[in-house]
């Protein structure tokens, strides 16, 4: 059923104890108040046909006292209550009742009668309900001139000590399943515990990041005696903990020797490619003349050592990033950044429309310029070299104060939101759940020409995570936005900030007039300040 709570292994074992041992009393209850009614029975039976052989006597003393008007029969030897009834073909020719060591006329009615006369007269007792008596045993037997003598003793005595027995049965028993459910639910806390310490230590283990990094497990189940469902349990998790803890360590050691590698490879790579690079623009800037075939040689190597100097350098900032190394911690002006990199993306694709929306008040936040600066350069160079020409992109800064700060604080914790977003053709989905990986290159994605190296987007998601913050992606047809999301704390010192808020886009007709928020070719509202 729907909106109900699965109970746990604790609670089900208890609630099954208690309806077990709930029907064990129920059953025990009624087989004693059955049993007791039964013996009660026949002790009454016996006691029934003994008073058979008296009654004649009582009746006939009582008939004549009533006859003589005293009112009262010799009824020594009867038991309280007990019923004499005579019959003659179903007339009632006399009737008695023992009441207080008096023999007293019964009262009975013509619905009594009746029932009295339908009694087999076999010499057992038979359970005759009388409207004005109550329930009775009786016992019918012929007498003399078609009489019939009815003697009955009332069953009131047997049902009182059945209920007395059931009001007994139901407080012992009561009593029973509340000590039994109190310690029930102890001894299975207890028992369960082994069972309890192991699905705590697997639910730690989950808990556990386990993608990459150095990871320490949890101490190691201590109930794994393999004669018990619970320590069989316990065994086998610590088995498959060790297996885990060996395929981690190897893991772990796998990708220290891979950042090692990369980190000194990249180190080692960095001088003889710089010496190359020097060695070609030296040649280059010689004055003796050079053949055309060899000077388009040097231009080459001085291209391509420049492009395998910036892979390195790549390499080797994401092999740092690998390692834990902490960058740079100082107050950072997005919005100016944002305002470079916008400057610098209109130089580089002055085919393309580039649009600026910054909030009216500087965004400052404690983290890496450089690494900073980086990220919105990879942002606005992959928009540019994955769109074709004529795209329009957008980049946009807003900062999201956290209601949770404290009032009236010099500097409110929230989040940052940049976003690089353009109306190209997107990027295919079957690409973008590996879109931060390393060596993706937009040929890879079928969204234009091949350029790069493929580290641009992993080193905005490697220099992002590495500030405490995160970077999405949403792409679909003329709707692709790169999202990042940077916490904002309070900055170590004061910086010297403009604000600068612009909103409008630098087409590529617009050539003519490039420049700044602020300058001709832009919309813009920016109120320079003199710096706070």
């Amino acid at each position: 059923m729907r909106g109900v709570r699965p109970l746990s292994l604790r609670a089900r074992l208890t609630c099954g104890l208690l309806v077990l041992l709930t029907v064990c009393c129920a059953v025990v209850g009624v087989v004693a108040c059955v049993a007791l009614r039964d013996v009660l029975t026949d002790r009454l039976d016996e006691q029934l046909i003994q008073a058979t052989d008296r009654l004649p006597a009582s009746l006939g003393s009582s008939s004549r006292a009533r006859a003589a008007g005293t009112g009262q029969g010799d009824t020594r030897g009867q038991m309280q209550g007990t019923l004499g009834v005579l019959l003659r073909d179903g007339t009632l020719l006399d009737s008695a009742i023992v009441d207080a060591g008096e023999g007293t006329a019964a009262g009975l009615s013509s619905a009594d009668v009746v029932s009295l006369a339908a009694v087999r007269r076999d010499g057992q007792a038979h359970s005759v309900r009388l409207s004005e008596v109550g329930s009775y045993r009786v016992v019918s037997v012929e007498g003399d001139d078609g009489k019939v003598l009815i003697t009955g003793l009332p069953l009131k005595p047997v049902a009182d000590a059945a209920r007395e027995l059931q009001l007994v049965c139901l407080t012992v028993f009561g009593v029973a399943l509340a000590i039994t459910g109190l310690a029930g639910v102890l001894w299975i806390r207890r028992s369960l515990k082994p069972l309890h310490d192991v699905a705590a230590m697997a639910t730690e283990i989950t808990r556990l990041p386990l993608a990459s990094g150095e990871v320490r497990l949890p101490p190691l189940a201590s109930h794994t005696d393999p004669r018990t469902e619970v320590g069989a349990v316990g065994a086998a998790l610590n088995r498959m903990m060790g297996h885990v803890e060996q395929a981690l360590t190897q893991r772990q050691h796998s990708q220290e020797r891979l950042r090692r590698f990369a980190a000194d490879a990249s180190h080692e790579l960095r001088t003889p490619l710089a010496a190359l690079r020097g060695y070609a623009e030296l040649s280059l800037a010689g004055t003796a003349p050079v053949p055309a075939k060899v000077l388009r040689a040097l231009r080459r190597i001085q291209k391509t050592s420049a492009h395998m100097g910036e892979l390195v350098d790549e390499l080797l900032l994401l092999a740092r990033i690998d390692a834990g190394r902490p960058l740079a911690r100082e107050s950072v002006d997005l919005t100016l950044l944002a305002l470079e990199g916008i400057e610098d993306a209109r130089a580089a694709g002055p085919d393309h429309g580039w649009c600026l929306d910054l909030p009216d008040s500087p965004v400052v936040i404690e983290g890496d310029p450089q690494r900073l600066r980086q990220v919105l350069a990879n942002l606005l160079a992959n928009a540019h070299l994955h769109t074709p020409a004529g795209t329009r992109v957008t980049l946009s800064l807003r900062a999201e104060e956290d209601d949770a700060s404290p009032p009236g604080a010099d500097h409110r914790r929230g989040t940052v939101l940049l976003t690089v977003a353009d109306d190209g053709p997107g990027v295919p989905t079957a690409f973008q759940a590996g879109i931060f990986d390393r060596f993706v290159r937009g040929d890879d994605r079928g969204v234009g020409a091949a350029a790069g190296s493929g580290l641009g987007l992993s080193i905005v998601a490697a220099v992002i995570e590495a500030h405490g913050g995160s970077v999405r992606l949403s792409s679909g047809p003329e709707a692709t936005a790169f999202t990042v999301l940077l916490p904002v704390g309070e900055p170590n010192r004061t910086v010297a900030t403009v604000s600068r808020s612009a909103k409008g886009c630098s087409a590529a007709k617009d050539r003519a007039s490039e420049g700044v928020p602020g300058r001709p070719g832009w919309e813009s509202n920016s109120r320079p300040t003199s710096p706070s």
